[in-house]
């Protein structure tokens, strides 16, 4: 593991996984001692595009202290492999090559959680970090070995999917299959990659994410940057810009029976906050919170408000582990 990872969680927290041929990094906290350790369930989190285990480094410890904690990097992001992409009808000779989406996310987690990750489990996710979680929990309901419950912080809406057309303006609508072939060149989204991955402009993404400016600092920037200068990285990249026809958390939502929480930062800036709100209509979901000056990430801009929220909703009757 590099210097960077070692700087954010002690090294004895750092370990390493191989699913299907792919190295998966993950965290796994110290169990909790003492009377917590008696049926203290399981945590795992997820995080969200262009981010990585890292980013809830001001979260673990403390949900570490009641539970037995852990985070993934998802496949193409943080420490974990990142393979070439592979699109939708594109021939590709290479053994090697992975298509990037919901779907292989959430076999990725699902898998994880019922080889390495002792029951009964609970999933939070951030940005698209939520959706893979949902699909994760769909998933384990399907294998018999049901999540306790899933908690949403900002799930990714994803409105560029096909599926949300309608909603888009007309010009856009019109442009579609220009921008869907344009986003399939390589030579391309290495380009745009490469203009968007520098110091400055992950400092001016953050600023919009984090709009009152809180923990925006230089390690959450060297965090970011990391990884994503790792050989690779563009092709994760390239895979999730390509995903115009892949799950939507409504969907999930609507098929899912295990309990679903949320936390929904007032300003984000990506995911309109009324429309997360209209979720509330499906039954799985059983509490809704908005976090007022929040947002698209709010447990690394205001972590002392969300861990007490997270400490607070992780603390239901425990479930039989499967």
């Amino acid at each position: 593991m590099s210097d960077s990872s070692i700087t954010i969680y002690p090294p004895a927290w750092l370990h390493s996984w191989t699913w299907r041929g792919q190295t998966i990094s993950f965290v796994q906290a110290p169990p909790p001692a003492g009377p917590n350790a008696v049926g203290a369930g399981s945590v795992v989190f997820v995080h969200g595009f262009g981010a990585c285990k890292e980013h809830w480094r001001h979260n673990l410890a403390q949900a570490a202290t009641k539970h037995n904690v852990y985070a993934i990097d998802l496949i193409g992001f943080g420490d974990s492999s990142k393979p070439r992409s592979r699109l939708e009808g594109e021939a590709e000779t290479r053994t090697d090559s992975w298509r990037y989406g919901i779907e292989a996310w959430g076999e990725q987690l699902h898998d994880f959680v019922r080889e390495r990750v002792p029951g009964p489990v609970q999933l939070i996710g951030n940005s698209i970090g939520g959706v893979v979680a949902l699909e994760a929990a769909r998933q384990l309901e399907r294998s018999g070995c049901p999540a306790r419950q899933v908690i949403l912080i900002d799930c990714a809406e994803r409105a560029l999917d096909d599926k949300r057309l309608a909603e888009q303006p007309l010009v856009r609508r019109l442009a579609r299959p220009l921008l869907k072939a344009a986003v399939r060149q390589r030579w391309l989204t290495q380009t745009l990659y490469n203009a968007l991955v520098t110091p400055g402009v992950i400092r001016k993404v953050l600023a919009q994410a984090y709009p009152s400016g809180q923990n925006v600092d230089t390690q959450l920037v060297e965090l970011l940057l990391r990884p994503a200068l790792q050989p690779g990285a563009s092709e994760a990249f390239r895979g999730f810009i390509n995903l115009f026809n892949d799950k939507l958390a409504p969907d999930l939502l609507g098929d899912l029976q295990t309990p679903v929480a949320m936390l929904w930062g007032e300003r984000d800036p990506w995911e309109p906050l009324a429309i997360a709100q209209s979720w509330q209509r499906f039954a799985c979901v059983h509490s809704f919170e908005t976090l007022p000056g929040l947002g698209h990430c709010p447990h690394d801009e205001a972590p002392d408000l969300v861990n007490a929220k997270l400490m607070a909703l992780l603390h239901i009757e425990a479930a039989p582990a499967c």
